[in-house]
């Protein structure tokens, strides 16, 4: 036999036992996917049946840690300076409080009167005037008039007047102190303020 023969019949018996293997290849392959078909089959059965379980009996929860702290945050600050005050919103400002102020007297003054008028105080204390003045049984040389002095008239008169010089002057004096107040902070820096932000 001649070494070209030789080489042929080596190289027939190589391709032969590779052609073997491919197939005993193949043929684990097979088998292993039908046993994995055949266990996911029985994986499939076992979910199913677990699935019919799941609907009957509850999860168990999952465990939780402890309760989260809730973070505060802290208020934030500012520092500020009242360097200036307009005069004319402190004029405008202070005139109407005066206003209020001197409507709240008059009304408080005016109640007040009533009350006491009613209950006889001003008659008592006029009687009690004269009686004083005629103490010696003669006639007043003084001609004063005590029933003169407690007239609505004149105590809501009198009244008026001193709410309107509270208003004047109250009026005047916060405009005058708003100006100084400029003054002031122009020469020394003004009124350091903090504000907080509410929680």
């Amino acid at each position: 036999m001649s070494d070209n023969q030789r080489n042929t019949t080596k190289n027939d018996s190589d391709s032969d036992a590779a052609e073997t293997a491919d197939q005993d290849l193949k043929t684990v392959d097979v088998e292993g996917s039908a046993e994995e078909d055949g266990a996911a089959s029985e994986a499939g059965s076992d979910s199913a049946e677990a699935g019919e379980k799941a609907v009957t009996e509850p999860k168990p929860s999952v465990t939780e840690g402890p309760p989260a702290v809730k973070a505060t945050m802290s208020s934030r600050k500012a520092h500020l300076t009242v360097s200036r005050v307009e005069p004319w919103s402190v004029m405008k400002f202070s005139f109407v409080i005066s206003l209020v102020c001197f409507i709240i007297l008059f009304v408080a003054v005016a109640v007040i009167y009533t009350i006491l008028s009613v209950l006889g105080v001003f008659d008592e204390l006029t009687s009690m005037i004269n009686a004083l003045l005629e103490g010696d049984g003669g006639e007043d040389e003084l001609g004063l008039n005590p029933a003169a002095w407690f007239s609505p008239g004149r105590v809501l008169g009198y009244t008026g007047v001193i709410g309107a010089l509270n208003i004047v002057l109250l009026t005047a004096l916060a405009t005058v102190g708003s100006m100084l107040y400029n003054l002031v902070a122009d020469l020394v820096g003004g009124v350091d303020v903090t504000l907080s932000e509410a929680e």
